[in-house]
């Protein structure tokens, strides 16, 4: 890491040995701006993927949904003993039945607003809440099934669990991204410095003649292209958090495509694009340029 820092310091003698411009080093400020800014995405879909999956499977693990059926006398009476029930059971915090308002709110988005719910044989719904580590869920529909026919209990495990895996799978997609920006990263800037070696094949061959060593010549190639990676990935990192600043708020409807970006703490990792770029440069153009130079020898 020495070297890393003592080459973006700066030596005056080993700048002027490769040329300022070129083809090839506006296509590594380029594609390092381009990679800079897929890998804010990417980033951003991670941790996003993250914080959903971490959610789902901690805070809904709590509640449950218990469904009772039946006429309106039979529903009233049910609801009292299911309630008796959950009080007794151990790792249930709260329950509490849900108003005729709040069911009607669940529906709206199905059945519209304008619907007569009143009119419908609508079962009695009973919101759930479990303390930590829970309550034994077979346990208590085996006895809900004993003594209250027609209550269900709904631990919201069927529908959950593919929601977490869905957003784990969406985290590992954003990290093989990460890894696979990095990798074309490193392919592009050892592509960059071969080219770069090889089109300054006579300079370094009259370097060569007045006593340079092979690691000042090196050296001067890779700080150029490194330099240049990084202000690239620093550009394309402050391009890639501007548009995740302009994605839609989620607003009341908290979708998983208006959630990406960045919370609390998090919104300090996209400095470390750019730093990770430069590093990957520094290697990578570092063993491009001792393989071509041996190659000249």
């Amino acid at each position: 890491m020495r070297r890393f820092f003592g080459l973006l310091s700066g030596d005056a003698r080993s700048d002027r040995v490769v040329p300022p411009s070129g083809t090839t080093s506006h296509l590594t400020l380029f594609v390092a701006a381009a990679m800079g800014f897929l890998a804010v995405f990417a980033l951003a879909l991670a941790m996003t993927a993250d914080r959903v999956a971490d959610r789902w499977s901690d805070a809904q693990s709590q509640s449950a949904t218990l469904r009772i059926s039946g006429d309106a006398e039979q529903r009233e009476a049910r609801t009292a003993a299911v309630l008796d029930i959950l009080g007794e059971t151990p790792g249930i915090a709260s329950s509490r039945p849900l108003t005729a308002e709040e069911q009607a709110a669940l529906l709206a988005p199905w059945l519209g607003d304008d619907l007569p719910l009143g009119d419908l044989p609508l079962p009695q719904l009973i919101e759930v809440i479990a303390e930590r580590p829970g309550y034994d869920t077979d346990a208590l529909q085996q006895r809900l099934n004993d003594e209250v026919p027609g209550a269900v209990l709904d631990d919201h495990s069927g529908w959950r669990a593919p929601i977490v895996d869905a957003a784990r799978g969406l985290r590992r997609l954003g990290v093989i991204s990460l890894l696979l920006i990095t990798g074309t990263m490193a392919a592009t800037v050892t592509l960059a410095a071969r080219a770069t070696l090889a089109a300054n094949a006579q300079v370094i061959e009259v370097l060569r003649l007045v006593g340079a060593e092979d690691r000042f010549v090196a050296g001067a190639f890779v700080r150029r292209l490194t330099v240049r990676a990084l202000v690239g990935s620093g550009a394309g990192m402050v391009l890639g958090v501007l548009a995740v600043l302009l994605l839609p708020p989620g607003g009341e409807t908290q979708g998983f495509l208006t959630e990406i970006g960045f919370g609390g703490l998090g919104w300090l990792a996209p400095l470390a694009v750019p730093v990770v770029t430069a590093v990957v440069a520094f290697v990578a153009t570092g063993v491009a340029a001792r393989q071509k130079l041996a190659e000249f020898s």
